[in-house]
């Protein structure tokens, strides 16, 4: 597999995890790397992350849907008050992962978030406040120096771990900020490079 962007049968260059299925594709062309600074949305894809554990990302994003519906719509104020047995009706529940310690880790990570919001101001401020309100701009030219994870990552895994959270470990995490634009990880030969970056202009 090239260390440079991947030309696509469309005829654009994007990072080489994409590959050639239009269903990540999309996702790479209108999610990945874009900033968002809505607290629920932040929390739902931390927890998603979180789910991706041990399995790839588009396993994950092609269940995305089926995780709202029976998450409630990722929200926290909801999820923190599920019961056990509601944990035995996701473990049921054929559409999602069904593993029990991420279940029941999200409901305590969605307990930590309740107290983050009362405590930061929001989730998103607590986060964003780790890169000054800004996204980070990389310019990777080869897929060999992405990282897994960074000092940043490992610092934030460290104080949500801290708090509270599951299964935010540094790789865990590090993906979180790739994925919601608090890093621009897109390599410089993919047409989303300079897009993602004007957004954060």
């Amino acid at each position: 597999m090239s260390e440079y962007a991947h030309l696509c049968e469309d005829g654009q260059h994007r990072c080489f995890w994409c590959g050639d299925d239009p269903f990540y594709q999309e996702y790479h062309d209108t999610d990945w790397g874009v900033p968002e600074y809505d607290s629920r949305a932040l929390f739902e894809k931390l927890i998603l992350d979180g789910f991706q554990a041990g399995l790839s990302w588009i396993t994950i994003l092609r269940k995305r849907d089926a995780f709202r519906e029976v998450f409630d719509g990722f929200q926290p104020e909801i999820i923190a008050h599920y019961d056990a047995q509601k944990v035995e009706q996701l473990m049921a529940d054929t559409r999602i992962v069904r593993n029990r310690a991420k279940i029941e880790g999200t409901i305590l990570s969605a307990r930590q978030y309740l107290e983050i919001q009362e405590n930061e101001g929001s989730f998103a401020d607590y986060l964003w406040k780790y890169v000054d309100g800004k996204p980070l701009q990389n310019d990777w030219q080869v897929r060999s120096e992405v990282p897994a994870q960074t000092a940043l990552s490992q610092e934030i895994s460290k104080d949500l771990k801290k708090r509270g959270f599951k299964f935010v470990g540094p790789t865990i995490v590090y993906a979180f900020m790739q994925a919601v634009g608090m890093v621009n990880d897109h390599q410089v030969d993919c047409f989303r490079h300079a897009e993602v970056k004007k957004l954060s202009l």
